[in-house]
């Protein structure tokens, strides 16, 4: 047999890449911790190991990483999410409770188990219930000996961004999810934090280049980043290589990750301040006692004065639409498949605000998304068996996929797809309406499209994200402003579900998990596993409103039923009230006056 001697060097390459991997093992106990990180207030937040801020996560590409989770919390189920990365051929470690997996109750263990096979800035957070604003999310960084940037820096930064809450989320998501709430005024964080502190000093040399590996953490606001009289040269986008870009100010979106070079001045003889500030205009209403801002310092020496930052009257961010890959992949085909979401803010019957894709706000199911797919034959390629409101797309394999986001919202979001990077081939200004497929031509479109996998959509604008359903699994599309995955703003891609079918078994401890908590484990959503076409008793979401109601009539309608309770109320207080001695006299004055032929002498 003849064999090709290009063969030989492609052996050779995977010898060196399995003699370099690694088994990187992290045990985690979650549980309750005590922490105050804006200097403000004590209160309980979700640690690892008895500590917090968690740890920083890191690996090698090529590695395994196996994470052993003991949920200690007491009063909540918990899961992992490693957010960006891939999950090839092991969708069952992606995280989302009732997607990928049911929730770990507290008291039980859980094996997260995957190999990675991609590089760059990643994090990982709780993925149930809204939980990891409390706390539970930290960097994960994933190295490559072979990153193409490795010879242009000396050292490395890892910080992270996020806002800061007094109030745990479980107290916060009822309030805000809520009648009295109907225009879905989204909490206000109390702070901002760098590296879930503040006042952070980094320590640099002069003459060094640094690349800073910059993660947003947060589970709501956007934030804008500069450094004073430094310029960043940005070289990573949420975990894909481009080629170098020069920014002086960038926004990072929630989820997003930016890495980017810096090179150190040659003079020590200051400090320079950098800022991180959150995007205000996401907020309904602006405390007068928030500080938005978090402030750090490039500390060129100990001694110097970490100086105050200077006042910026505009805020022009850095177009992240203009990157290219350094892979150089092409703009992909023509879509074999085109998903379309509207993003619609709106009420349903209960008075309550939700977030909608096409009319649609998503609901857990009985059974987790995945375990559906696994476990109802050849009906698992039709759409309905994952139930109404998991607002399930079911992909072909291999197929180009689009999927076109309008939002029909005044605020932004940021978008994410779990399992893949895509293509951002389009994005409308603010106020640019919806996306005219009709009148559109792909003459327009990127040759070599920036990639990511989390992409912000403007307000009363547009977003097209093309990619490749090349692994197949259950993967979550989603806004990543947490208020927003808890009101609903979530599409479900079910990527080939009979191939998963041939590949996929569950690891015992996913079942034992489900059984802990008392979830069904198979069959179609509403956890039938004789007919999966009978979606009888599948979750939904509550009715919607009767017609010609909006959120200024809820509250109209509101006020005017508590005024008049409240007028009711005092009426009948008034009425029953026992009149004592004093108060009749008092009485028989007042008519009296008003005619004195209605006096009397006794009441």
């Amino acid at each position: 047999m003849a064999i090709s001697l290009s063969f030989f060097p492609i052996l050779a390459a995977l010898l060196v890449a399995c003699a370099q991997a690694a088994t990187v093992v992290y045990d985690f106990n979650i549980t309750w911790v005590l922490a105050n990180p804006d200097g403000l207030m004590v209160r309980p937040v979700i640690g690892i190991n008895g500590q917090w801020p968690v740890p920083t996560m890191r690996a090698t590409v090529n590695d395994t990483i196996i994470v052993n989770v003991e949920n200690q919390l007491g009063n909540q189920t918990t899961t992992l999410h490693f957010h960006g990365l891939y999950m090839n051929g092991t969708t069952e470690m992606d995280g989302p409770a009732m997607v990928s997996q049911c929730g770990i109750p507290s008291g039980s263990q859980f094996t997260y188990n995957f190999t990675i096979n991609q590089s760059g800035t990643y994090w990982y957070h709780s993925h149930d219930k809204g939980q990891y604003p409390d706390g539970l999310r930290g960097p994960l960084i994933i190295e490559d000996p072979n990153m193409p940037y490795k010879d242009m820096y000396d050292e490395e930064v890892v910080l992270s961004l996020s806002e800061w809450y007094h109030e745990q989320a479980q107290t916060l998501i009822p309030k805000f999810i809520n009648k009295v709430n109907p225009t879905g005024a989204e909490p206000v964080p109390n702070s901002a934090l760098l590296n879930d502190t503040q006042n952070v000093t980094v320590p640099i040399e002069a003459g060094k280049t640094y690349m800073f590996r910059m993660v947003n953490i947060g589970a709501f606001a956007g934030q804008y980043v500069w450094f004073e009289n430094h310029t960043m040269t940005i070289v990573e986008v949420d975990g894909v290589y481009h080629e170098p870009a020069e920014a002086s100010l960038i926004y990072i979106g929630a989820a997003q990750r930016y890495s980017f070079l810096i090179t150190a001045k040659n003079e020590t003889d200051k400090n320079y301040a950098f800022v991180c500030s959150m995007d205000t205009t996401l907020f309904d209403t602006l405390p007068a006692d928030l500080n938005y801002n978090s402030t750090g310092w490039l500390s060129y020496s100990a001694s110097n004065e970490n100086p105050t930052p200077a006042f910026v009257d505009e805020l022009v961010e850095f177009d992240d639409m203009t990157l290219i890959p350094t892979d150089r992949q092409g703009l992909l085909p023509e879509p074999d498949q085109t998903i379309t979401l509207d993003v619609i803010m709106d009420n349903l019957g209960n008075g309550k605000p939700y977030a909608f894709f096409n009319n649609i706000t998503y609901t857990s199911q009985k059974v987790p998304t995945l375990y559906t797919a696994l476990t109802t034959g050849e009906d698992a390629v039709n759409p309905a068996v994952y139930g109404e409101f998991s607002h399930s797309f079911v992909l072909g394999h291999n197929q180009v996929i689009e999927i076109v986001v309008n939002n029909l919202d005044t605020g932004k979001h940021p978008f994410h797809l779990h399992g893949h990077n895509f293509q951002s081939i389009a994005r409308g200004a603010e106020n640019a309406g919806t996306f005219d497929a009709t009148n559109s031509s792909e003459t327009g479109y990127p040759a070599m499209p920036m990639r990511r996998d989390t992409l912000v959509l403007y307000p009363s604008a547009y977003i097209v994200l093309r990619f490749r359903a090349d692994n197949p699994g259950v993967w979550l599309f989603h806004c990543h402003i947490e208020w927003h995955v808890d009101q609903g703003l979530i599409a479900t891609m079910v990527e080939a579900p009979l191939e998963m079918q041939k590949t996929i078994t569950l690891p015992d401890d996913h079942i034992d998990a489900c059984k802990a908590g008392n979830v069904a484990y198979a069959g179609n959503a509403a956890a039938n596993t004789q007919d999966f076409l009978d979606l009888k008793g599948a979750p939904k979401a509550p009715a919607p409103l009767p017609a010609g109601f909006t959120p200024r009539g809820i509250v109209a309608l509101t006020f005017s039923c508590v005024t008049a309770l409240l007028g009711l109320a005092t009426i009948a207080w008034y009425g029953l009230q026992d009149m004592g001695a004093a108060s009749m006299e008092e009485e028989k004055r007042r008519v009296a006056a008003i005619d004195p032929a209605n006096a009397r002498t006794e009441m």
